[in-house]
């Protein structure tokens, strides 16, 4: 089943950098690199469903570990998943800090310069060092700074160093890379507060919407056609006796021609719309698409509770800022930490759930970056257009994506804590209780469901993916705030959503910096 699934993420994949690519302005490296980072991004975000399947499978329904999962049976397979994460996550540095920046500078050389190949790749390198530089700070920073620092006052200088060497050599220099993958993490927090905050309440709500007519707005634009035509006739009639237009005439026709060409491109647009089979087929399941948007709202709106209670959870009951809010046992439950264990009784309802939940983040992380577009704060960096994204841009798509997988784990532990620790692991327990008449010892065994009070038996195994997230304190504190953020931002897009009225049947389709030539670029997708 692997292999398959793995083949139709890389089909998925291709066929969405091959819609939003610009035809003219692709190329092979920049396609197999964005390809191949969007593969690994939607591939990280399948541990997190394996690694609480595994160690789920390891136990029988009555709470006793199965025949073939002992101690080391058991190791092997936390180890397996552990070293999986850590694989996925060096590919994630290697693509973040080395591949995608040396393929964006040398993209951005290529179109300043197309002299020698050399020079390109030569100063491509040199803005790539930067990133380098900033990953190896960071594989430093966890590499050599200890979580637990000696107290003892008489130690040495030299005998913390040896501490400091001790622990990177216990830790076979993992905690180094946790270290960067953490703060990666925080990155793609501030992305999925961005971009996947809006899209889960911009989705749904254009899924209802839809979009306008195109023949009524094929009708407007005729219109503003006419009147711009009009316009031009009125200024250009003033030079008939030979007198020359002002300055300020001549602004206001270099205006107006600009505007005309715009409206004729929007024209043409919608003419191939009109009579393209893809927007009949659009408009015969309208009912469905408003189906499937009611669904993604409830689903948003779920989240956003859930994540509004376990937050405040923490606020009351968590052992406080220093231990980054982590909280021993759930005093307020929320709907989806009720509604995955009551899963867990018909496999495998619960998987499907968070395997659902998961790509879930993705699509609407997906939908919000192509409503945005590339934004460096105020700054409007790029646009994401069927068939008339830049290169760099996508390249900046793929890298946001996979910023926010690594942060999509965090949010499902946010949603759902005790599933996220133990799946569907139960464990037994035996009570003593002796008997005064017939002066025996009777023993009496039950089952419970893993939570955190059993986390220091061993007879709950935790998920891999929860002792990475908590391995460092101030990253878990600043999840925590990010989470409050992320509430925020989403109402409020969800408040912006409403307001906003039907999108264009062409809307980011066409702009005035546009080339006549970019017309053809859609084509493909009309007729």
């Amino acid at each position: 089943i692997f292999p398959c699934v793995f083949q139709a993420i890389l089909i998925f994949c291709w066929v969405y950098v091959r819609k939003y690519q610009s035809r003219r302005e692709s190329e092979v490296i920049s396609t197999i690199t964005a390809i191949f980072a969007l593969a690994v991004a939607l591939i990280s975000s399948a541990l997190l469903p394996v690694d609480i399947f595994l160690v789920s499978y390891m136990k029988n329904q009555n709470g006793t570990f199965k025949d073939w999962a002992d101690a080391n049976v058991s190791r092997q397979i936390e180890d397996t998943v552990l070293y999986g994460y850590y694989t996925l996550y060096s590919i994630i540095l290697f693509c973040v800090f080395l591949w995608i920046p040396f393929v964006y500078f040398y993209y951005e050389e290529k179109e300043e310069d197309d002299g020698n190949t050399c020079s390109q790749i030569k100063t491509a390198l040199k803005y790539t060092l930067g990133f380098i530089t900033i990953c190896a700070v960071l594989l430093l920073i966890g590499a050599f700074v200890p979580l637990d620092i000696p107290n003892k006052k008489n130690s040495t200088e030299w005998e913390k160093v040896k501490l400091l060497f001790e622990e990177f050599g216990s830790s076979h220099g993992l905690t180094a890379l946790s270290f960067s993958i953490s703060s990666l993490t925080v990155i793609g927090m501030l992305a999925a507060i961005t971009y996947t905050a809006y899209g889960m309440s911009a989705l749904p709500l254009n899924l209802i919407k839809g979009t306008t007519s195109a023949a009524y707005e094929r009708l407007e634009n005729t219109e503003d056609i006419e009147e711009v035509e009009q316009h031009l006739l009125r200024i250009k009639s003033k030079c008939r006796d030979g007198r020359p237009l002002s300055s300020r005439d001549r602004r206001t026709v270099q205006q107006l021609e600009e505007r005309l060409r715009t409206l004729r491109r929007r024209e043409r647009h919608l003419e191939s719309i009109e009579k393209s089979w893809w927007a009949k087929f659009c408009e015969a399941i309208r009912p469905l698409k408003i189906v499937w948007g009611v669904l993604f709202i409830i689903v948003a709106l779920l989240f956003t509770v859930s994540l509004f209670l376990s937050n405040l959870d923490k606020a009351l009951h968590s052992a406080g800022f220093d231990s980054g809010f982590i909280i021993l046992g759930t005093n307020l439950t929320n709907p989806l930490n009720m509604l995955l264990p009551v899963l867990q009784t018909v496999f495998p309802l619960d998987y499907i759930l968070i395997t659902t939940i998961v790509m879930y983040f993705i699509f609407t992380s997906m939908a919000g970056i192509r409503n945005m577009g590339i934004w460096f704060f105020w700054i409007r960096l790029y646009k994401i257009r069927r068939g008339k994204t830049r290169p760099q841009a996508l390249l900046f798509l793929c890298m946001i994506l996979l910023l926010i997988v690594l942060h999509t784990s965090y949010m499902i532990y946010s949603l759902a804590p005790q599933y996220v620790m133990y799946g569907s692991q139960k464990y037994l327990v035996q009570v003593s209780w002796n008997t005064f008449l017939k002066k025996k010892n009777l023993v009496f065994s039950d089952f419970f469901i893993c939570s955190v009070l059993a986390f220091l038996s061993d007879q709950c195994i935790v998920t891999r993916t929860y002792l990475f997230l908590h391995k460092f304190w101030f990253f878990s504190a600043a999840y925590y705030f990010g989470n409050w953020a992320f509430i925020a931002v989403f109402l409020i897009g969800l408040i912006v959503s409403c307001c906003k009225g039907k999108k264009s049947v062409i809307e980011g389709e066409v702009d005035e910096d546009d080339s006549d030539m970019s017309d053809d670029e859609l084509s493909v997708y009309y007729h």
